[in-house]
């Protein structure tokens, strides 16, 4: 259905639509179909995005959980190594485990580390931790990974910056995408090669770029 730029910025903002007529240098109809094309890339990534931080998640708890089973004889490795973390990793955790608990539901390993968003994991993957945590056991919640652990903090911490910018709607169209994508993947198959494979067998950033390239005027 089509719209225009003003419509947009009535049911937006318009502080929301500035960046998007800035990059089209003030054309109105560029402007919109940029909003729209922004809005339809983003969806394609949080796809990948999503799969890919439950994936990671779920092979850093595997891992914690097993190392704080053997060596603290306890599930809850987010308490058993609570002198290992952070103040704001244990702050994190506290919040987590008050969300659990709220409604009377019990506390379990699994609902608190998927009450732990992506930024938490990411931190977890600093140099802070290098000596403790990363050498005890979470390095082996990534079989494939051959490099450092600063070589995978890296693509980690870029992917926590998209997720944030993905999470507010904001503009993405100006990133580099499909190179964001391919980190995605990257980190994945450091993790599961199948489990890569079959997140790019669902992927759709590529194709969501080339219809844009198709679109675009003397293509």
């Amino acid at each position: 259905m089509p719209t225009t730029v003003s419509e947009l910025e009535r049911w937006f903002s318009e502080e929301r639509l500035v960046p998007y007529r800035a990059a089209c240098d003030g054309a109105s109809g560029k402007a919109v179909d940029l909003y729209g094309w922004n809005a339809v890339v983003s969806a394609a990534l949080w796809r990948t995005l999503g799969h890919v931080e439950i994936l990671l998640r779920q092979a850093m708890h595997r891992e914690l959980l097993a190392w704080s089973r053997n060596h603290r004889g306890d599930d809850r490795w987010y308490i058993a190594c609570g002198d290992y973390l952070t103040a704001r990793a244990r702050s994190d955790v506290c919040r987590a485990r008050r969300r659990v608990t709220k409604f009377g539901k019990p506390e379990t390993p699994g609902r608190v580390v998927a009450e732990l968003n992506l930024g938490f994991w990411r931190y977890l993957l600093a140099s802070h931790y290098e000596r403790t945590l990363w050498l005890s056991c979470l390095r082996r919640a990534f079989p494939h990974l051959h490099g450092l652990r600063k070589h995978l903090e890296r693509p980690v911490a870029d992917l926590h910056r998209l997720r944030n910018r993905l999470a507010h709607h904001e503009p993405i169209h100006h990133l580099p995408i499909e190179e964001l994508s391919q980190k995605a993947l990257l980190v994945a198959g450091w993790i599961d090669p199948a489990a890569r494979d079959w997140i790019y067998a669902g992927d759709t950033v590529r194709q969501v770029i080339n219809r844009r390239l198709r679109a675009a005027p003397g293509s």
